[in-house]
């Protein structure tokens, strides 16, 4: 692999700080089923198989770390602190702070409806990455990898912080725009007793950003999170 996409690689792998014996399967990380759909000629691999694995190995590291350096913590708060930590939003905010999206490849039709913003297919990317970079480089990197990117999502759940990301995405934005930011449920998926739901960030009449939950309030307390990440994440 050369010319500018392989720049591409190495300027991702530069800001996240990661070695790479094997671009190919950063690349795959990096691939989006929807682009290897509209060029079947290519070859390419999409990223859900990375991505199965890297949520795997996330976890594991994630879970390692919390039973090694949280030993007062019962069984009970290490699994609050894990689904606090390995969650869409919290690997959606580091795949905005590292700009993972503008590196994606996707169908033109994905590209079109937001999907380098989108908290899923941030999330699933940066798992993929973490797979790749565990295939490459095997588990000692990639945990220094997961802990540089989640090292203070971690202290923040460990100290049980619950952050109200409207108030603070609507702070922001009066400061910097003067304006108000409104939510919109845009669906709502599953059965009366297990629904979830996804709501977006509207700004200026422009979707902004998306998040999904086990309730309204938690889809857009999610949703706000990533609009507030992207709006500091801009120069």
């Amino acid at each position: 692999m050369n010319g500018p996409r392989m720049e591409q690689l190495q300027e991702l792998a530069t800001k996240l700080a990661i070695r790479m014996n094997s671009w190919d399967l950063l690349n795959e990380a990096l691939t989006h089923r929807t682009y290897k759909a509209e060029h079947p000629n290519l070859r390419l691999k999409d990223n859900q198989r990375l991505e199965f694995l890297g949520d795997a190995v996330l976890g594991m590291i994630v879970a390692e770390y919390l039973f090694t350096n949280f030993a007062n913590k019962a069984e009970g708060d290490l699994t609050r602190m894990r689904a606090a930590v390995v969650c869409e939003a919290s690997l959606a905010r580091q795949a905005i702070k590292f700009e993972i999206g503008k590196y994606l490849l996707l169908g033109k039709g994905e590209d079109l409806s937001g999907g380098r913003t989108r908290s899923s297919t941030l999330s699933d990317a940066v798992e993929a990455i973490i797979g790749a970079v565990f295939m490459d480089q095997g588990l000692g990197e990639t945990r220094k990898l997961v802990l540089r990117l989640l090292q203070e999502e971690i202290e923040e759940a460990a100290q049980g912080k619950n952050r109200d990301y409207k108030t603070m995405l609507q702070e922001l934005v009066h400061k910097r725009f003067e304006d108000v930011v409104t939510y919109q449920i845009l669906k709502e998926v599953g059965p009366d007793h297990d629904k979830r739901y996804q709501a977006g960030v509207i700004l200026k009449g422009q979707l902004v950003s998306t998040g999904t939950g086990k309730s309204k309030k938690e889809a857009e307390q999610q949703a706000a999170q990533l609009a507030l990440a992207q709006l500091q994440n801009r120069k």
